[in-house]
Formats: structure tokens, sequence, C-alpha cells
């Protein structure tokens, strides 16, 4: 059997991954002209972790993960309101999670699968055409490829889904928000090393994170009732943040070195369906639950191993498999979706009231008697 993978991110390599512990052959097919490092820290916990555990690469994970010693919540003046130690941090995520960068994530999955499958980089998906018995893509380098299943996880401006589902307005939900991460190439002397600093204002958020390996990222989210669409990323980050003190000039003077950066809008992607016929959508180009609900990549890897398990299980019945593994992975989707959709009016609180509501509970966590609760219920169940 074989598959054709549209996008080598995390779904994408978790998919080829997980498809050839069950025998198959994979194409993987990028627009990029190379992998891509950098992003942002994701939690990785769930079906994700169990997932990776099953899948062999768990210790590979943990082997690239970070620890935050300090999460510190900053005033607008870059004093600081409060902070939680390791161990807060600890029993607010639980035992079986892991903070890990995006692009060290996804390239554990590529280590684990460069060679047993090809990956085109430079490429894009043109044209598809299926019928029962298999599925035909036409790709921008001018070769038809066949399979028996085309895999679109392409994110969430999925060129697969446009082609075979509708067009993108059909099925992306605005949030409202807009972000922009990047990789710093020096640590603001202001940010601890394993630290990661915060501070909120008038529907904005920033962040500076430090990765491990003196790696640091930068991280904005902010209300599109900041943003213009006529901007570009380094004008619209210097508008909406420029009168911020604490280490923000310095994150934003780190923009003009950065080697690439990630902005786009706060979206989802909520469709009735992710299969037609012999293609399917996984990970963000399927669901997209957003950083709000910060489960994506858990998603992407629980998603990709579910789907192996199903294509094994009904060998040779594609509709069969693929409408078995939406049945199980659609529930956990839709619940952190719905997560997502609840807490984006604190994520970047636009007025002082709705800042301190939203940091309340953070606030209660680092209270000894909350941690040690939490510890026993999370930690050491």
């Amino acid at each position: 059997m074989r598959a054709i993978i549209i996008g080598a991110g995390i779904a994408g390599l978790a998919t080829a991954l997980r498809l050839h512990q069950i025998g198959w052959d994979t194409l993987i097919v990028e627009h990029a002209p190379a992998r891509r490092g950098g992003g942002y820290a994701v939690t990785f916990g769930g079906i994700g972790y169990d997932a990776a555990e099953r899948m062999g690469i768990l210790d590979e994970l943990r082997a690239t993960a970070f620890d935050t010693t300090e999460l510190v919540y900053h005033k607008s003046d870059g004093s600081r309101r409060f902070a939680l130690d390791r161990a807060t941090i600890a029993a607010t995520t639980g035992p079986r999670s892991i903070t890990i960068l995006r692009g060290d994530l996804e390239a554990v999955l590529y280590e684990k699968v460069r060679d047993h499958t090809e990956i085109r980089f430079g490429t894009t998906l043109t044209h598809v055409d299926q019928d029962a018995h298999a599925v035909r893509v036409t790709l921008s380098d001018g070769t038809i490829e066949k399979a028996d299943l085309l895999v679109g996880a392409d994110g969430l401006h999925s060129a697969t889904r446009a082609l075979l589902f509708g067009p993108e307005e059909d099925f992306l939900l605005d949030l409202e928000h807009k972000v922009a991460v990047f990789m710093l190439d020096r640590r603001p002397t202001a940010i601890a090393p394993g630290a990661t600093g915060t501070l909120s204002s008038r529907g904005r958020t920033a962040a500076v994170i430090s990765v491990g390996d003196g790696r640091t990222v930068a991280f904005f989210g902010y209300r599109t009732d900041h943003a213009r669409p006529d901007e570009d990323v380094a004008t619209q980050l210097e508008r909406v943040y420029g009168d911020l003190g604490w280490v923000i000039p310095e994150a934003l003077a780190g923009l003009a070195r950065a080697g690439s950066v990630y902005f786009d809008t706060i979206s989802q992607v909520v469709a009735p369906r992710w299969s037609n016929g012999r293609v399917v959508l996984l990970g963000d180009a399927a669901w997209c639950v957003t950083l709000f609900a910060g489960y994506g990549s858990s998603l992407a890897v629980g998603g990709a191993d579910q789907l192996g398990t199903e294509l094994a299980a009904h060998s040779g019945d594609i509709p069969a498999a693929l409408a078995a593994w939406e049945a199980a992975i659609r529930p956990e989707a839709e619940r952190k979706q719905k997560l997502g959709r609840r807490v984006k009016g604190v994520y970047a609180p636009a007025g002082p009231l709705l800042l301190w509501l939203s940091l309340l509970p953070l606030r209660l966590a680092s209270l000894s008697p909350v941690r040690r609760y939490m510890t026993r219920r999370f930690i050491k169940g």
C-alpha cells in the first residue's frame, strides 16, 4: 500500500512514520524549499504523548524537551506581577507531558522517517483525481503520482482541502487574534536562562521564552482590532507594541535578524467531514484547534497514530478505515476547539479587570496550599 502525504510538518511526518510502521510506502510533498525549524513552544501531552510512546519516539522527544524554571508575569513597565516556579508549572501540566519546541518535535519525526520515505521539497499539489481503486495527483514538478491514499497534512491554509472539499472561507472560523513568532539571535539579559517572561496590556500579549540550548523565542499575540491588513509584520508589531517597555524593544529589534517568522491570524478549521473517498485531512488542515487550546501538536501525532491503527485494522478498505478513524478522533478535536473558543477572550485581555480575572487562577496556583493539592492530584496521583 502507498500513501502520498501533502505537508512535511508534524502531522505529515508523524503520518509517514506511523504508516511505515504498518508496512506502507509513503511520499511526502512539501511546498517549502527545506525543512523548517523553530516555531513556538508547545505542551505535548494527552493522546499525543500516549501515541509517541506507542510509536517509539518518546525517549527522543523527552531528550529534546526543556523545563521552564520560572514563569514570570510582568506589568507594562516591566516590573513583576508574580511568578510561578518549576514545581507549580509541573503541577499545572501533569506528569505525562513535556514542553518542546515545535521545530524540535518536527526534527525528531524527520530523523525517524528520512530513510524510509521520499520527501520532495519545493513542490506543491495542483490536481487530484480518484476512483474506487486509486488516487492520482499531479504535482508542480510535472509528475503524476498514484497511491492508495492521499493525506492532506498541509496546515491551516491547506491546498488539499481547497481542491477536494471547497474554498478556505467555507471552513475557517476567525478567532479575532493575530500571532507572530520568531527566534531571537540572543537572549535579553532580563530573561534568565530557562525562564519565560510575559506581559499583557490592552489586548496585547507578549512573551520571551528561553527554550534550551541557548535558544530564545519571541511571541506576540494580539486582538485583530489592533491590526491593519496592509501592514507587514515588522511595521505592525512596532506600531502595536512600540509603547511598551521591558524587553519588548529588544525583541522587536531581533525581528530584523530573524531567519524566519510565523505571522498569521488565529483561526480554527470547522469541517463537517475529514475524508472524501481516498483523501483524508489530518492535523490543522482538518481541525486546527489553535494555540488557545494548546493541543495541536498532540492531536496531530495522536491522529496520525490512530490513522495507522485503523488502516491496519481495515486492511484494503480505505473508506471504512477513514470513517472509523474520524469517529475516534473527532470528539477529542471538537472538545479542544470548544476550549479554544471559550478562552479566546482572556488570551489578550482588553482591559484591567479581565486581565486580573484571567491571571487569578495562576496566582492561586502559586500559593503553597494550592500547589500542594495540585501536586497530590496530578503528579502523585
